[in-house]
């Protein structure tokens, strides 16, 4: 099972990917066009063209994992641009992206304040 937790590292490919490849597929995307590590542990989120369908590539240590979200209706209705080729996400904003939300319209707290 993939956890989430506040310090999980969350990357989000912002071009849409070939949702033919699978995990091999997925691990050279990180490397090529994410310059990042598969196997560093941290959680690669991908999507198709159209929209309705997110993949997230995790490896946990022992192997790979590879889970798929098809949305049954519609079109994701938020995904980050930047000129970048991957874009950082906090674990609340992917828990809230993968309900099909905007979590730049949710609101929340920062993730770190200074307790006094």
């Amino acid at each position: 099972m993939i956890q989430l937790s506040p310090q999980s590292r969350i990357f989000v490919a912002l071009e849409p990917a070939d949702f033919r490849r699978g995990i091999d597929g997925l691990a050279a995307l990180c490397r090529q066009r994410l310059a990042q590590d598969p196997f560093s542990g941290a959680i690669f989120v991908f999507r198709n063209r159209r929209k309705s369908a997110l993949k997230l590539l995790c490896y946990d240590g022992q192997g790979f994992w590879l889970c798929q979200k098809r949305l049954s209706q519609g079109r994701l209705s938020w995904w980050p641009t930047s000129t970048q080729a991957s874009h950082r996400l906090s674990a609340r904003e992917l828990q809230i992206l993968l309900w099909n939300g905007n979590p730049e319209d949710a609101g929340m707290a920062a993730d770190w304040r200074r307790v006094a």
